[in-house]
């Protein structure tokens, strides 16, 4: 086992990655070492073949340029969560490493890139998330719509999606559904009061109007979002977000540790416990998620099929560590 190298100075993610962070006071940047519960094991050869996969293909992962720290045990999986419309975001957030800057041409072959990865990889659950791509008219949904539609054709898989939010544009949301995921995502990342530092160029209410939009156009397709702990928030503010998704009629909802990613990134608050994750996953039971992921570790895609085969079945909460 190991500490991950995070700095102390937060993804979807992971997940689809607002102004430029400010610069971390020096101070901020000293290392130290994370609790027991914060340690991963070394990467392993067994992540070997997929990453030859994604080179050979040149796709992206949010695995690696989030700098997701369950990379080493997706990749040995043979999974991963891949990252289309390029490698550069319109939207500097305060807590992601996904490059920002100049964006690049989208590459009209890549749902099929995408469809022949899952095929070699084997994947039955395949989540497709993507950079903002506010430069664009639609935001890249067109382009999520082909990908949803080349890897069911090429694979059967099941797709799930993890949006941006398309700037509130209605009907660039309405393509993307028409593809008919099998899973909506669209992070919700962290509490309304701390959006103006950790997502800043997003809007609460947008992401809540998303998700809503998705349950109002098909009924039928699970709708999921994300949060991250240690920004700031306190434990009522989180119940308080997760009820307002509940609203919306959410289906399912993952809860992990905000991972400081890099020295110019927002530092982490707090290192939550996992008996608070425990906790909080209750209090989600209580407000009628039929999924809860919540724990250090969880992000948005992580386990992903077993959340949606655990739905399926009934099973209410999943805690992972």
């Amino acid at each position: 086992m190991f500490d991950l190298p995070i700095v102390d100075a937060k993804t979807e993610s992971g997940g689809c990655c607002s102004s430029t962070p400010q610069p971390v006071a020096e101070e901020s940047r000293t290392r130290r070492r994370l609790p027991k519960w914060l340690k991963r094991p070394m990467p392993s050869s067994e992540m070997a073949f997929t990453s030859g996969v994604i080179e050979d293909l040149n796709l992206e992962t949010v695995c690696e340029s989030a700098k997701c720290p369950n990379r080493s045990e997706c990749w040995a999986q043979q999974t991963a969560t891949f990252m289309i419309l390029g490698n550069v975001c319109t939207r500097p957030c305060g807590f992601c490493s996904v490059p920002k800057g100049k964006t690049e041409t989208v590459e009209e072959d890549e749902p099929e890139r995408v469809a022949e990865a899952a095929a070699r990889l084997g994947l039955k659950h395949v989540v497709i998330t993507c950079v903002t791509r506010d430069d664009l008219p639609d935001g890249g949904a067109e382009h999520f719509y082909q990908c949803v539609l080349k890897v069911r054709e090429r694979t059967g898989a099941a797709v799930e999606v993890l949006t941006s939010d398309f700037m509130g544009n209605r009907r660039a949301i309405s393509r993307v559904v028409e593809a008919k995921p099998d899973v909506f995502n669209h992070n919700t990342e962290t509490v309304p009061r701390l959006y103006h530092r950790v997502r800043r160029n997003a809007v609460y209410q947008r992401t809540l109007d998303l998700l809503a939009q998705v349950k109002e156009e098909d009924p039928n397709i699970p709708t999921k979002s994300g949060l991250m702990l240690g920004l700031g928030e306190t434990i009522e503010e989180v119940i308080e977000t997760c009820a307002d998704l509940r609203a919306v009629g959410v289906d399912m909802i993952t809860i992990g540790q905000y991972l400081n990613p890099g020295p110019d990134l927002l530092p982490v608050e707090r290192y939550v416990p996992p008996e608070e994750f425990e906790e909080i996953a209750q209090q989600c039971h209580k407000l009628g998620f039929s999924m809860v992921a919540c724990g250090p570790f969880v992000r948005s895609s992580y386990h992903a099929g077993e959340m949606v085969n655990d739905m399926s079945t009934g099973t209410v909460i999943s805690s992972v560590k």
